[in-house]
C-alpha cells in the first residue's frame, strides 16, 4: 500500500464514516486536504462562496439523511466563517464534522499572518474541538471527534495546520470501528413504574412533542387514543407529530395556533414528549409535568418538573403504553378538540378574503399556494423571521414532506444555504427555499452555488422590503420602525442574469402559473413574490413575559394568520368526535 500523508488518511476516515461531500472555500491551509478529495472518488469537494453557507448546508444534509456531513474553512478569517453555521448545526443536534485548517504549526502563537485559535474559538457551539498538532494523533482524533459529532448529535470540530496535513501519516496508526448510528434508549424500570402511576391516576392528560417524536408517530397516537389526550407540538415536532392525528390541537409558542396553550394548561398531567420547548412563559406552572428527553441534560431546564425521564420518545412509549390502564372519558380531548377547531375558524378567512385583489399579496397566500403545489415529499427551507410564521401556519406536513430552518439559533440568511445541503442528497426530490428578502440578500451570493452546480433549488422569495420580524419587535417595544427598510432590486433579474430562471409576481392571479412553472423548470429558479409588510402575526396567547425580545403587535394591520388546510384536518376531526 503506498504511503498516505495526513491528509489522505484525514479523508479516507471521513468516507468510512460515511461523508460524501464536503462544503468549502478553498484556501493554501486547505490544499493538502482539497488535493486528497480530488484524488479520493468516494467524496466530493463542494465549492460554495461563503464558508457560512458550508456549515448550514452541511448541517441540512446532515438532518435530511441523519448522517454525518462535513464542511472546512482555510485558516483564520475562512473557519472564522463557519462558526454562524456551526452554531446552528450544534443547536439543531446535526451530526457535523468541520475542519478548521490552521497556520503552519512553528508560527501558532507569534502573530503570524491570519492567526487565530479555532480549537479554542469553536469550543461554545461544539461538542469537541481539538487540534492536531503531531501526524501521530492521527487517526485516533479524527476518530475520537466522528464519535462525539454522531455519539452526542451536533459538532466536532478539528484543527489541522496546513503543513502537518502535507507530513507522512504513521504506517502502522491503529483504525478502530467507527460508530456511525445512535442506540435505542429505555428509561429504568423505576421511572416507568412512577410515570405508569401518574399517567393512571391524571383524569386530563396532555401531550407536547417536539422533535424527539422523530420516527415515533404511530406510538404517540396509539398512546393518545389509550388515555385520551389532545396533542399539542411545539415548531420543530410540526414536521413529525401533526400529520394524521386526530388529537391535533396545534402549536404553542410565539408563533402558536388553535388549542395548543389551552390544553397545556388546563390538563392534570402535562407529559413533554421530546422537545426542548425554550419559551418557559407558555408552560404552565400549576400542573404535573413529567419530560421525556433523549439528553439527560435537557430534563427540567425550561420548567419545574415533578418526573423526569431519560429515554428516546420511542422506546419510552413502547415500554409505557402497554402498562397503562386506559381511559374512557373523552370529555377533555373533545372540548379541546372544539376549541381548537374553533380557534382555526375565527382566523382563517384572513388571507383568503378578496386575495385576488389584495396588492402587495398577501404572504399567508402565497404560503397557502405553495403548499398546495409542492410534492408530497418535498423538502421546505425556512428563513428566520416572518417565513417562520408561514411555515408555521401554512406548510402542511404529511410524513414525507421536511421542514428546516434555523428553529433554535434563530440565524437570519439560512434557508439557501440549507436548501444547498438538502438538494444535494437527492437531485430528484423537489427542495424549496422560503426566503425572505433580508436574509435571501444576506447570503446572496451563494444563488450562484445552485448555479454552478446547476442544483434545481427552487427560492420562493417572500419579498416585502423590509426586515418584518425586526420591525415587530420595534413596535412592541413602542418604538418607531428604524433601519428595517430594504431598498431590493429585481430579484428575479438578478437570477436570470446569474443564469437561472427567474421571474417575478406582483399580482396575486400570477402566483400559481409562476409557481408551476418554476417547480417544472428543471434547474435552480427563483420565484420575486413581491408581498404586503403590513401582514404581521399575533400567538393566540399574549402576556407582557411573553414578549420580550420577540414580534407581538396590534399595531397596523395585524392579521391574525391564517391557518391554510389545518382548518380542513381540524373540521375533519371534529366529525370523529362521538355524538351523546
Amino acid at each position: 500500500m503506498a504511503k498516505q500523508n495526513v491528509a489522505e488518511q484525514f479523508v479516507d476516515i471521513l468516507t468510512r464514516a460515511g461523508v460524501r461531500r464536503m462544503y468549502g472555500v478553498v484556501g493554501d491551509s486547505l490544499n493538502p486536504v482539497v488535493d486528497a478529495i480530488r484524488r479520493n472518488a468516494a467524496i466530493e469537494w463542494i465549492q460554495v462562496r461563503h464558508e457560512e453557507t458550508a456549515a448550514f448546508a452541511a448541517a441540512a444534509e446532515a438532518q435530511v439523511t441523519g448522517n454525518l456531513a462535513a464542511c472546512a474553512g482555510s485558516c483564520g478569517p475562512g473557519n472564522l466563517h463557519l462558526i454562524n453555521g456551526l452554531y446552528d448545526a450544534h443547536r439543531s443536534m446535526a451530526p457535523v464534522l468541520a475542519l478548521a485548517s490552521h497556520i503552519p504549526s512553528h508560527e501558532i502563537g507569534l502573530g503570524y499572518f491570519q492567526e487565530t485559535h479555532p480549537d479554542q474559538l469553536f469550543r461554545e457551539c461544539s461538542h469537541y474541538s481539538e487540534m492536531i498538532s503531531n501526524p501521530k494523533q492521527m487517526p485516533r482524533l479524527l476518530q475520537t471527534a466522528i464519535q462525539h459529532a454522531v455519539g452526542q448529535q451536533g459538532v466536532s470540530v478539528v484543527t489541522l495546520p496546513g503543513d502537518v496535513a502535507d507530513e507522512q501519516a504513521p504506517e502502522k496508526a491503529a483504525e478502530t470501528s467507527l460508530v456511525t448510528s445512535r442506540p435505542s434508549i429505555r428509561p429504568g424500570d423505576s421511572d416507568l413504574e412512577k410515570l405508569v402511576r401518574m399517567v393512571d391516576e391524571a383524569e386530563k392528560v396532555t401531550l407536547f412533542c417536539g422533535s424527539g417524536t422523530a420516527g415515533a408517530h404511530a406510538e404517540v397516537m396509539e398512546f393518545a387514543e389509550k388515555v385520551k389526550s389532545p396533542v399539542g407540538h411545539a415548531l420543530r415536532g410540526k414536521e413529525w407529530i401533526q400529520y394524521d392525528n386526530p388529537y391535533d390541537v396545534g402549536m404553542s409558542g410565539l408563533l402558536g395556533y388553535g388549542a395548543a396553550y389551552e390544553a397545556t394548561h388546563e390538563c392534570d398531567l402535562l407529559i413533554l414528549l421530546g422537545t426542548d420547548f425554550p419559551y418557559n412563559a407558555f408552560l404552565p406552572d400549576d400542573v404535573k409535568i413529567v419530560q421525556v428527553d433523549i439528553r439527560p441534560e435537557h430534563l427540567g431546564r425550561r420548567s419545574r418538573l415533578d418526573l423526569a425521564v431519560w429515554g428516546d420518545v420511542l422506546e419510552t412509549l413502547r415500554c409505557l403504553t402497554p402498562r397503562v390502564r386506559p381511559k374512557n372519558d373523552r370529555k377533555f380531548l373533545d372540548k379541546m378538540l372544539k376549541k381548537h377547531a374553533d380557534a382555526l375558524e375565527g382566523v382563517v378567512k384572513a388571507y383568503t378574503r378578496k386575495v385576488e385583489k389584495h396588492v402587495p399579496i398577501h404572504p399567508e397566500y402565497v404560503a397557502s399556494v405553495l403548499d398546495e403545489l409542492a410534492d408530497d415529499d418535498a423538502v421546505f427551507t425556512v428563513d428566520t423571521g416572518m417565513c417562520n410564521v408561514w411555515a408555521a401556519r401554512y406548510i402542511s406536513p404529511n410524513g414525507r414532506r421536511r421542514i428546516i430552518g434555523s428553529f433554535s439559533h434563530g440565524s437570519m440568511a439560512n434557508a439557501l444555504p440549507h436548501a444547498i445541503g438538502a438538494q444535494f442528497t437527492d437531485r430528484n426530490r423537489q427542495v424549496v427555499s422560503m426566503s425572505g428578502d433580508g436574509g435571501f440578500s444576506m447570503l446572496m451570493g451563494d444563488f450562484l452555488t445552485l448555479v454552478q452546480y446547476d442544483l434545481p433549488v427552487k427560492v420562493v422569495l417572500f419579498n416585502n422590503s423590509s426586515l418584518g420580524m425586526v420591525e415587530l419587535e420595534m413596535l412592541v417595544a413602542g418604538l418607531p420602525s428604524f433601519g428595517t427598510g430594504n431598498k431590493n432590486p429585481d430579484f428575479a433579474a438578478v437570477a436570470r442574469a446569474c443564469g437561472a430562471y427567474g421571474v417575478r409576481v406582483e399580482k396575486p392571479k400570477q402566483l400559481a402559473g409562476a409557481l408551476k412553472d418554476a417547480f417544472k423548470h428543471k434547474g435552480p429558479a427563483l420565484v420575486d413574490v413581491v408581498t404586503d409588510p403590513n401582514a404581521l402575526s399575533i400567538p393566540p396567547k399574549i402576556s407582557a413575559d411573553m414578549v420580550t425580545g420577540f414580534a407581538l403587535s396590534a399595531s397596523k394591520i395585524v392579521l391574525d394568520g391564517g391557518v391554510g388546510r389545518m382548518l380542513q384536518m381540524a373540521r375533519s376531526n371534529l366529525r370523529n368526535v362521538p355524538r351523546p
